[in-house]
């Protein structure tokens, strides 16, 4: 790549103070700050299995409760890709991936439509991970897509532990993240549409 597909990203609101950085093209470092123990832990998840360098540093309203932090990072990482994928000339767009962890098993499949859509499907066994509500994973994608404009599938197949089924999900995402942002040899500087256009 001649050119560093890198991004920077600021949200601030009343609720939360959020700042992205992102290398696509990175070799899997982050430093991560979100305040949400579990959630940092996922988030070095997709940074290493995407191998994306990542720096996340959160201020939210955690004396509520978690969900406007972990929605707005989703919001201001999805803008930060976005951003630093361009025009998405020579990507190979589509990604998917399939990640066990002992009895859990997930898939996710991507397609940088510019398109946003999510459908997910999480029958998660625990309803908090830590101090991470286990709905809020759904608020995070949400928020990502929303941004990105992508479309993202999550399945989580098989899963007992909740913890598991989590680590799963948020490992195929990085893989299948990686997958999709990768440039393709065979079709530098095209557009991976007939329409001409992302």
């Amino acid at each position: 790549m001649s050119t560093p597909r890198t991004a920077e990203v600021a949200r601030n609101t009343a609720e939360t103070q959020i700042t992205v950085k992102i290398n696509l093209d990175g070799t899997g470092l982050s430093r991560l700050s979100t305040g949400i123990g579990f959630f940092d832990h996922m988030l070095d998840q997709i940074a290493r299995h995407g191998l994306i360098d990542l720096d996340i540093q959160a201020k939210g309203d955690l004396h509520i409760d978690g969900h406007h932090t972990v929605e707005d990072v989703g919001i201001t990482l999805g803008q930060a890709v976005a951003k630093a994928v361009g025009d998405k000339k020579g990507i190979r767009r589509y990604g998917h991936a399939y990640v066990p962890l002992d009895e859990a098993l997930s898939r996710v499949v991507i397609d940088f439509s510019g398109r946003p859509g999510l459908e997910m499907h999480v029958p998660f066994k625990s309803g908090v991970i830590g101090a991470f509500d286990t709905q809020l994973t759904y608020e995070f994608f949400q928020g990502f897509v929303n941004h990105a404009f992508m479309t993202l599938h999550i399945d989580n197949l098989k899963g007992e532990n909740a913890h598991h089924q989590a680590e799963t999900v948020f490992k195929a995402f990085g893989r299948a993240l990686r997958s999709a942002l990768e440039i393709d040899p065979r079709s530098v500087g095209t557009i991976p549409s007939t329409k001409g256009s992302l």
